[in-house]
């Protein structure tokens, strides 16, 4: 029986020879095979022997994962690199799922062992000073394979909480809004003033740091290759460095030899009011002298009818009535209800006051009520999130029949922007047409009224125009554009179809088959953002042959392309797998190609990577592109 073998699973550290570990130097030494992505292969060459080497591109992480297992449970050490700690978004989870998926068992498989290594919050701490002397998070900003809107919250979470905070992956070529709507959220809660901290390539020929503030960050280069540490209320810039205190000066004097406390001393509660001993100290106090209070009363119960009748004449008898002594409660307003509260009922919204009436005229208004009643304010006033917001956004407002004056007032209520909350930004591509690249005078002035000066235009190679604009009312704007005949579709990973101009309409056979496919997959989503393109003759001067799906019509029918890659050194043409398709056969075609590509795609797979994979698509057999140089993308993704 074959021998098992092992995976070491290496974080390498920062990529300089002198922060690579003494158990990650020979583990590499150990290993027979070395898996890992190309930038980081290159970077430990020379600690290499002549071991087999396995090196992959960006998105290539679940094949080199699952290659690493094969290679093991043939009996060989392979090392799997990652590059600072293999723990921390690196390689490590990824391999151990890839074996569970496999029913792995410890006692049994193959073996494993996770080597640490320097992570980037750490040695990009070190560049800067000393920043992370408090509590602090890491958080990705890649949301290829996390929601945004599960990033944003925990965003959010730690800058409630006052962490130091490390972003990892915070831009790239496509992802440029995650670190502009991240800043826009730690600027709620942090001053402008917050340290910063960019470093790039840390520990690396090319690094670079940077100090800069909160305010100012989006004004420097942040790419993938870019660590930003973001400090908490208390973190300094001293000389050019970022420090965070620990809070030493709570308790000792940093200036002078000798201390208040003596060391016996420093630990005791007393010397820490802030501590959760000391607060229960106080609360056990406090409790104490409630319970002597209670027994002055009952010692003395002559007093007891006395205490009752201050009680009665202070409104508070039985059934909620007012005592005798206590004039009844004035209408909001009023001269006798005093100025303040004037004021404050005037501001409040009607639903709010409506809802304190019916809670009055209905005393057995249950907990579960009010409690549905306060989050759906919440929801309106945008402190929930997600399918919680959705839910009690669309709850109606207890004790208010649907379809009534009051509930539609209600809704509006619910609806209606908090004061002084800022706007979501929308993002959205239009264009004139599929084929019509032809923008008129009034589409344009309706891009820049829409765009206003809190948006913005971005025109793309796929003659499509980008708006981003904050607003509260997206659907109403997406029928203001579509009415302006703009074909209006969702930007990300979706189906782009785009195609040539026709020779300016005038080969037009082809542009009825491009409609309708902008019709029926256009904007749907998918795996990885992929282009349709269509060609409406056989010169196909667009170059749909090298996009994802590529169609060209010639001689009647269509010829049909799959599995194209447009950018990089190693770019290829897409395959062709068909030619002289029927025009009422292609459309279903590509629907059916679309259909399989959304089902059985990874997250983030490219279409062309897809295809490699799966081998065969609707019956088209997958044929290697010729052997290319390869490149390593700076920018990621």
């Amino acid at each position: 029986m074959q021998s098992q073998g092992k995976l070491l699973i290496i974080g390498f550290g920062p990529g300089a020879m002198e922060h690579i570990t003494t158990r990650a130097l020979e583990a590499l030494r150990e290993s027979e095979v070395i898996i890992g992505y190309n930038t980081y292969v290159d970077l430990i060459r020379p600690l290499l022997d002549g071991q087999e080497i396995v090196r992959t591109g960006m998105t290539e992480e679940v094949s080199r994962a699952q290659e690493a297992v094969r290679q093991a449970e043939m009996g060989k050490i392979v090392a799997v690199i990652s590059s600072g700690d293999a723990g921390v978004y690196g390689m490590a989870g990824l391999v151990y799922e890839v074996l569970m998926e496999q029913g792995w068992k410890p006692e049994s498989g193959v073996g494993v062992e996770v080597i640490p290594g320097v992570s980037a919050i750490q040695s990009c701490a070190s560049l800067l000073g000393a920043p992370v002397m408090h509590d602090a998070c890491t958080i990705s900003l890649s949301d290829h394979l996390t929601p945004w809107e599960t990033i944003i919250r925990r965003v959010e979470a730690a800058a409630a909480a006052d962490f130091v905070i490390a972003l990892y992956n915070p831009r790239s070529g496509r992802r440029t809004r995650q670190i502009v709507e991240t800043q826009e959220m730690l600027l709620r809660y942090r001053s402008p003033q917050t340290p910063v901290g960019l470093v790039k390539s840390a520990y690396r020929e090319r690094q670079d740091v940077v100090m800069t503030t909160l305010e100012d960050m989006l004004n420097h280069d942040i790419g993938m290759l870019t660590t930003v540490i973001i400090g908490n209320s208390s973190t300094m810039m001293y000389e050019g460095l970022m420090v965070t205190p620990r809070g030493y000066q709570r308790k000792y004097t940093l200036n002078t030899a000798e201390q208040s406390l003596r060391p016996h001393e420093r630990l005791r509660t007393e010397a820490e009011p802030w501590s959760l001993g000391a607060m229960e100290a106080r609360s056990a106090a406090s409790a104490d002298a409630a319970d002597t209070v209670r027994d002055a009363q009952t010692a003395q119960p002559a007093a007891e009818p006395a205490l009752r009748g201050a009680s009665t004449s202070a409104g508070t008898g039985p059934q909620g009535q007012h005592g005798a002594g206590m004039p009844a409660a004035q209408p909001s307003g009023s001269p006798a209800g005093g100025g303040s509260t004037a004021v404050l009922s005037a501001e409040r919204p009607a639903a709010v006051n409506t809802a304190a009436r019916t809670a009055e005229a209905q005393p057995g208004t249950g907990a579960a009520e009010l409690a549905a009643e306060a989050l759906t304010r919440l929801a309106a006033g945008g402190k929930l999130a997600g399918e919680a917001a959705s839910r009690w956004l669309d709850a109606a407002v207890p004790g208010v029949p649907a379809g009534t004056p009051q509930a539609a007032a209600d809704a509006a209520v619910r609806t209606a922007p908090e004061p002084g909350r800022k706007a979501p930004l929308f993002e959205i591509g239009v264009s004139p047409g599929v084929g019509n690249k032809k923008f008129t005078a009034a589409q344009m002035a309706l891009l820049a009224q829409c765009a206003s000066e809190e948006g913005e235009l971005e025109y793309t190679p796929e003659h499509q125009i980008i708006l981003r604009v904050p607003t509260f009312e997206p659907a109403q704007l997406v029928e203001e554009l579509r009415a302006a005949n703009f074909i209006v579709v969702p930007i990300g990973d979706v189906i782009k179809v785009k195609a040539c101009d026709f020779c300016d309409m005038e080969k037009d056979d082809a542009v009825p088959m491009a409609n309708h496919l902008q019709a029926v997959i256009g904007g749907l989503s998918a795996p990885k953002e992929t282009s349709v393109a269509l060609n409406g003759c056989g010169m196909a001067c667009y170059g749909a042959v090298l996009e994802d799906i590529g169609i060209v019509y010639r001689k009647g029918g269509y010829d049909l392309f799959l599995g194209g890659k447009k950018f990089g050194r190693n770019a290829h043409p897409a395959q062709p797998v068909a030619e002289g398709i029927p025009g009422d056969q292609i459309g279903g075609m590509v629907e059916r190609i679309v259909a399989e590509y959304k089902e059985k795609g990874h997250p983030n797979e490219r279409f062309h990577k897809f295809f490699k994979r799966v081998g065969v698509i609707q019956g088209f057999r997958h044929v290697d592109a010729p052997v290319t140089v390869e490149v390593n993308p700076v920018c990621g993704d």
